[in-house]
């Protein structure tokens, strides 16, 4: 998957006149986007981008004084190895987790961005407003997200 590290709001995309809020898929009986919500929706993404950015900037830097501290080895005894080894892996694992939201962040932005935004990537049927407006990064709808965790 493609990230877009160096993304912000000034550098995004311009949005085309051809995607305009309205014209995003949505189920059967729900009401068409807004250029408000979709604003809103925007707003929060790229609040979470920034947000995100931070978090793994703080995570880096506690790993880095982690492998510092972690590596004089004069007195530490079996229990502390262990300990900070722990640290570091949870550190790392927090890193990580914060990249991965990340990509799927910049994906959505992406998507709304080239239309695609709420056409599950599996089945090409909507994905459903509802189901975005509460998680904003979802690529597939409810029954194939179903279908993938129960594999």
């Amino acid at each position: 998957m493609k990230t877009n590290e160096n993304r912000t709001p000034a550098t995004a995309p311009a949005k085309s006149a051809a995607h305009t809020a309205e014209s995003f898929k949505v189920k059967d009986g729900e009401d068409p986007w807004t250029a408000a919500e979709l604003a809103e929706l925007r707003a929060e993404l790229e609040g979470e981008v920034e947000h995100l950015k931070e978090e793994i900037r703080e995570a880096e830097q506690e790993i880095v004084g982690l492998f510092r501290d972690g590596s004089d080895g004069a007195g530490n005894d079996q229990a502390d190895v262990g300990s900070t080894t722990l640290e570091r892996y949870h550190e790392l694992t927090l890193a990580n987790n914060a990249r991965d939201m990340l990509n799927q962040i910049e994906f959505a932005l992406t998507r709304i961005d080239d239309g695609t935004y709420g056409v599950c990537e599996n089945c090409g049927n909507a994905i459903g407003k509802g189901r975005l407006q509460a998680f904003p990064r979802a690529t597939l709808c409810v029954s194939c997200k179903e279908r993938q965790e129960r594999r």
